[in-house]
């Protein structure tokens, strides 16, 4: 089995993104299953045309993105990407779209494939905080996600892919206070967990993981 993992470069005026720094310290091999790490621009297009060329390269069973969600206070792996571009800030090379489709022939949303259920329990039983999340956001995240699941709609039935959200790590939080964080070791672990739990579930398990509002 081999995971294509990937993480966004910095931005927002942030001088590291902890998705990179995270995948790059996560292990070459989990349970087996071989990990290919990537860093992508957080940039609308580049972002999901890096992966395609990846996914060609390396012909992957699962793709897992990696994106900072600052001010969430663990790791969420998101279940729904929708087919919505509306930027609050601009991407790291000034695009800006509002309230544009990611795809016109794509679906309204897409649900990941992945275990998600199954990646937060086994984060949660080997002590590392994490919770399914149920938006992506509209930012570069979300359209990476979109661009993936839609992907897999489209051209490559056979692959499994989804997004995990990952907070703050300790030195992004000096200056902001009260803002949530987790240490970039926590973190990494995390992803390991989450990617064991991939490659041990074909299926995800039924457990209550849903939100009230």
């Amino acid at each position: 089995m081999k995971v294509l993992l990937t993480g966004f470069d910095a931005f927002g005026g942030e001088p590291v993104n902890p998705a990179e720094e995270a995948v790059k310290m996560v292990s070459e091999n989990i349970k087996g299953a071989e990990v290919v790490k990537l860093i992508i621009p957080t940039v609308q297009t580049k972002s999901v045309q890096a992966i395609e060329k990846a996914i060609e390269e390396h012909k992957p069973d699962i793709v897992i993105s990696v994106g900072q969600a600052g001010g969430r206070f663990d790791i969420t792996p998101e279940r729904v990407a929708i087919n919505l571009d509306d930027y609050r800030i601009k991407d790291n090379e000034g695009n800006q779209p509002i309230d544009a489709a990611i795809q016109e022939d794509g679906q309204p949303a897409y649900f990941t494939n992945l275990p998600v259920k199954a990646m937060v329990k086994h984060m949660n039983d080997n002590q590392i905080p994490a919770t399914v999340s149920y938006t992506a956001g509209t930012f570069v995240c979300n359209h990476v996600m979109y661009g993936i699941l839609y992907m897999i709609d489209k051209k490559y039935p056979n692959i499994k892919g989804g997004f995990i959200h990952i907070p703050y790590m300790t030195s992004q939080v000096m200056d902001k206070k009260n803002m949530p964080f987790m240490s970039l070791n926590e973190i990494v672990r995390g992803l390991e967990l989450a990617i064991e739990a991939c490659v041990m579930y074909n299926e995800d398990i039924k457990a209550i993981g849903g939100e009230i509002c």
